[in-house]
């Protein structure tokens, strides 16, 4: 079947369609056997010999979703170069399978992780409109204004963020706890945020990627997703 070279790629589980056009921009990708760097190339599945990293890729027939609850002090990748501990140290499966998304190291909770590079966008883009809920212990207790500010979105350095959500759980008088709901997914945004109304994040846990809700399931465990959970995240409603 012909098929755009970066769509095989993600459809083999290399990494999201995007992702794939930067491996391909960067020289990684060989063709039988030429380096291609050129995007929109097309590829004939059945008859072309495609390298990543010099690794033959094929698609593999069997699609996994798995749900991780990552603890702190990992990195949300396969691999890392300075020698971290990744999420494969935890996850070993046999397929290739890449995260969504990304919780910083400190972070700990929900993060999943797939062979299937067409769902990416479903659930990392903003436009998916998939909620990320998160418990999170910060210094002090906000003012009425503060939450207002923080909700109605704030400048997290160049950024103005969407509409949020933030709940008291409880609080003492150093820290509180509370949940926080978002919409978007930019790089320590919740952190920022925190830190924008000048009451620092302690601990942080992502609870829930939209209706894919983390439950009982022990930090360090993770499970294969339900058939509901897997048709959700390709653009379905949970029922």
């Amino acid at each position: 079947m012909i098929e755009r070279l970066h769509k095989y790629m993600a459809a083999c589980g290399v990494a999201s369609r995007r992702k794939c056009e930067h491996i391909i921009s960067e020289g990684r990708v060989k063709v039988n056997g030429a380096v291609i760097s050129k995007l929109g190339t097309t590829i004939d599945d059945e008859r072309d010999e495609i390298l990543v990293d010099n690794k033959i890729i094929k698609k593999e027939n069997k699609k996994v979703y798995i749900l991780l609850n990552k603890p702190r002090g990992y990195i949300s990748s396969v691999k890392d170069d300075r020698g971290r501990k990744t999420l494969l140290d935890i996850v070993k499966v046999n397929e290739r399978v890449y995260p969504i998304g990304r919780l910083d190291y400190n972070t700990s909770g929900a993060i999943i992780l797939t062979n299937d590079g067409e769902v990416y966008n479903n659930i990392a883009h903003p436009g998916s409109n998939k909620s990320k809920i998160y418990i999170a212990a910060i210094k002090g207790i906000p003012s009425n204004e503060e939450i207002k500010r923080f909700e109605n979105g704030i400048d997290i350095g160049g950024y103005i963020t969407a509409e949020a959500k933030f709940d008291f759980i409880s609080s003492n008088k150093e820290s509180s706890k509370v949940k926080i709901e978002i919409h978007e997914g930019r790089n320590r945004q919740v952190r920022k945020m925190c830190d924008a109304i000048g009451h620092p994040v302690i601990t942080l846990m992502r609870i829930a990627i939209g209706d894919i809700k983390l439950g009982n399931l022990k930090e360090g465990a993770w499970r294969y997703l339900s058939e509901k959970e897997i048709q959700y995240i390709k653009g379905g409603k949970l029922l």
